[in-house]
């Protein structure tokens, strides 16, 4: 699957968002190692901290049928303005994946690419708690 089809991936299932708060529609595609994708969207709770941000909902459904060596994810929102995984996702992520895991955001016309390692750098890991 090329960059292009992944970003689509993550733009067509954010009509699936659940978002009556925020209005900010959100959807993530992630690419397995083997080239399996898996899509998720925000849904948001009346109480905010109980919200599932698309990446989490992404990696849940690739973790629960067994996957765990990832490529890269494509985000996108519904305003196409770049956004990346906030910080939380970012750290979810860096449980299964290494620092050059890819992170594709999507800006409309046009995409730019990160490694989660740019985006989180000295992150916490399984050794730091050893």
């Amino acid at each position: 699957m090329d960059v292009e089809d992944l970003i689509q991936a993550a733009r067509e299932i954010q009509s699936e968002a659940h978002v009556p708060y925020s209005e900010y529609r959100v959807g993530a595609a992630l690419q397995t190692v083997d080239g399996t994708v898996f899509v998720g969207c925000n849904i948001e709770n009346a109480n905010y901290s109980n919200s599932l941000h698309a990446e989490e909902v992404a990696l849940s459904q690739a973790v629960a049928t067994g996957h765990r060596d990832f490529s890269r994810i494509a985000v996108s929102s519904d305003r196409r303005d770049g956004v990346t995984p906030c910080g939380m996702c970012r750290q979810t992520l860096a449980e299964f994946c290494e620092e050059s895991f890819v992170v594709i955001t999507d800006s409309g016309d046009d995409w730019k690419e990160y490694t989660l390692g740019e985006l989180l750098p000295e992150t916490i890991t399984q050794e730091h708690l050893e």
